[in-house]
Formats: structure tokens, sequence, C-alpha cells
């Protein structure tokens, strides 16, 4: 006899089977994350924490808190590399997503997808919580780091973790079936963290160089994070948050049609 919705008794939808996939992954994949390396929680806080101190300790020495317009030095420096850990860890780590996972393509109802979804929610979860530790800790050491506007910051802190999703399912695809791309993705994220805007002002720039940088919409969704932190806080000259999600949504889409397009081919690699 069949239930309301057609389906026979016992069955389940093909929401049901994806929603049971993808919560055994992200057991799988948080045990992994937080719980096989001792040190997990421990370089996920500090290495965020020692690039701070050590760009605090260069910048003072070029009073760097000068180039900054409405905004604290450090506070505008924690938020920037906040976000762009997110996006940078999103990308990075859904590239080995489906290496990592290859044993379980031997089910059908797990595809090359999956793992690059599940990985990103969990480290952008992770990051989340780490941001809040630095916030927490900020406060109680009497930094200005309460958003202004926290509905504005949640928004913007949403769009880089969609940033890195796009990024991570390009990246996931791209180097799983050509290995070499992923040496040359991981040298160039130290380049990206100083053409992003993360330690120092983009503003201070020829502006014919600043138009080059801002082709990057990693600086768009940082200063939009920054912008809800302080309300006063002047901008990079060209900010646009309609060009930073036609970037993200153009990465998602290419994503996923590369993912359809060659998952016969990811699951045998």
């Amino acid at each position: 006899m069949a239930n309301v919705k057609g389906a026979p008794k016992g069955t389940r939808t093909p929401w049901q089977v994806t929603r049971s996939v993808w919560y055994a992954m992200f057991m799988r994949e948080a045990i992994s994350r937080t719980m096989a390396d001792r040190m997990g929680w421990f370089w996920m806080v500090f290495e965020p924490f020692a690039l701070v101190a050590i760009m605090v300790g260069i910048r003072s020495f070029i009073s760097g808190d000068r180039l900054i317009v409405n905004a604290p030095f450090i506070p505008w420096m924690i938020t920037g590399m906040m976000g762009f850990f997110l996006v940078r860890e999103g990308m990075l780590r859904g590239m080995g997503a489906i290496e990592g996972n290859s044993a379980l393509f031997a089910y059908r109802q797990v595809q090359p997808v999956d793992p690059v979804l599940v990985r990103n929610f969990l480290e952008g979860m992770l990051r989340t919580f780490v941001f809040l530790i630095f916030i927490a800790g900020g406060l109680m050491l009497g930094l200005e780091l309460y958003p202004d506007n926290a509905i504005r910051a949640m928004a913007a802190w949403l769009s880089l973790w969609s940033l890195g999703l796009g990024l991570g399912l390009v990246t996931s695809v791209t180097t799983t079936m050509v290995p070499e791309v992923g040496k040359i993705i991981r040298m160039l994220s130290l380049p990206l963290l100083i053409i992003s805007g993360v330690i120092f002002p983009l503003n201070q720039l020829p502006h014919w160089l600043l138009e080059y940088l801002m082709l990057n919409p990693i600086p768009h969704g940082l200063e939009t994070l920054r912008l809800g932190f302080f309300e006063n806080y002047q901008t990079v000259h060209g900010t646009s948050m309609l060009y930073f999600w036609l970037v993200t949504l153009s990465l998602n889409a290419l994503g996923l049609v590369m993912h359809l397009r060659f998952v016969d081919r990811l699951k045998a690699k």
C-alpha cells in the first residue's frame, strides 16, 4: 500500500537519502578535523593570532594604524584576516575533499560534490567559532571588536563563506583531474593574502593599480565585513557587493557544472 506521497512504505525520498549521506560525512569529517590531530584546535586559533601579532609588530614601526580611516588598526586586521581565512580554507579544503573520500564513491548515493559541500560547511562553522573566540577575547582586552551593524557583518561573513564554497567547488575538480594545479594554488595563497587588503589598506595604492586589484572579489567582501564592524570606516574605492556576488554565483555555478560534467572521471580517480 502506498503512503500519501505516493511512495511505498519503508522507502526514502532522494532528499532524505542526501541528508543521511551529508550527516554521516559531516560526523566523519568533524571527528577527523577536530580529534584526529591533537593540535588541530590550537593551530586554528594560534595561526591568526600569530599573524596579527607579527603584523602589528611590523606595522608599529611604520605607523600603519595612521593609514586606516575611522577604524582601529588591530580590530581592522583581525576582521580582515578572519574573513580571508574563511575564503582560503574553503578553497584549500575543497581541493582534497574528493581524493580523501574516494572510497565512499563505491556507494551510489555518494557523489563527488558531497564531500566538498560538507567540508566547506564544517570549515565555515569552525572558522565562525574561532572568530567568536577572537571577538570575545578582544572585548575582554578592550578592543573595539563589537560590530556596529551586526546584520551587515553577518551578511558579509556569509557572503565570504559562499565565495569559499564556489572556489572549493572549482578547485576540487581541477586539482583532482590535474594534481599539479593544487601546488600552484597553495603557492598563490600567500600573495593573495597581500593583494586582498588583509594586512594593509589598498586605498594607499595608486589608482591604476587599485583598479586591477579590485578585480579580485575578496577585498569587496572584506571591506563590507569591516564596514559592518566600524560604521564610519572608509572602504576601498570601488567596493561593490554586486560585483562580489556576480563572481561568487558564477564560481558556484561553474563548480556545480564541472561536477556534473566530470562526475564519472572524478569517481574513477
